[in-house]
Parts: structure tokens; C-alpha cells; sequence
């Protein structure tokens, strides 16, 4: 994963949460599908860089909630703004190691 960060530590803490954000259809995390691109950090606010698997995602905005609710919930102090773009372009090459497996195994 070629995430980005200001806060590795703080970072970690974020993508525990985000292994509870399932993309329904796939039924695999957000993490592991290489949706989040990238998470920094201010002293009141994280901004969360993300993706959806398309742009006609039915599920995106279920999806994006999720995350917010994800990252707030380890951050109740902050204000979480999640920013989706396209550009790159999500592809599978970006399905982690653990996620390939996951997905094999069904």
C-alpha cells in the first residue's frame, strides 16, 4: 500500500478503525482493497484522500459514511473530512496481499 501520511502513529491508530469499513459488494475492507490513498493530520482535523472501486459506485456514499464514522470513532475530538477522487484511478493492483487471499478463498 502506498499510503500517505504526516502521522505514521496516528495513521495506524486510523486503519485499525478502517478494517471495519466493508465494501458491501465485495464484502472486503476498505483497507485491504486499497480504497484510502491518504490520512494527515492537523490539530483538529483528519483528512482522509479516499477512492471507491468505480465512480458509479451504488455503495460509495454508505462507504464514505462508514469511514467517517470509522475515523471518528477513534478521534472523537477531530473533525474527519473524507475527500474521494478518481484520480489514480483505483485498480486492482491495489488489493493488498491479505485482500487477494480473502478473495481467493471464496
Amino acid at each position: 500500500m502506498n499510503l500517505i501520511t504526516n502521522d505514521e502513529d496516528k495513521c495506524a491508530v486510523v486503519l485499525d478503525a478502517l478494517l471495519e469499513v466493508m465494501d458491501p459488494e465485495i464484502n472486503l475492507n476498505v483497507v485491504d482493497l486499497g480504497l484510502i490513498y491518504q490520512v494527515d493530520f492537523d490539530e483538529k482535523k483528519i483528512y482522509c484522500t479516499m477512492t471507491l472501486t468505480t465512480q458509479f459506485c451504488p455503495m460509495g456514499e454508505s462507504i464514505q459514511n462508514g469511514v467517517t464514522r470509522a475515523v471518528k470513532s477513534v478521534f472523537p475530538e477531530h473533525e474527519v473530512l473524507v475527500n474521494v477522487v478518481f484520480d489514480p484511478p483505483w485498480n486492482a493492483h491495489m488489493i493488498s496481499e491479505e485482500g487477494l487471499e480473502f478473495l481467493n478463498s471464496r
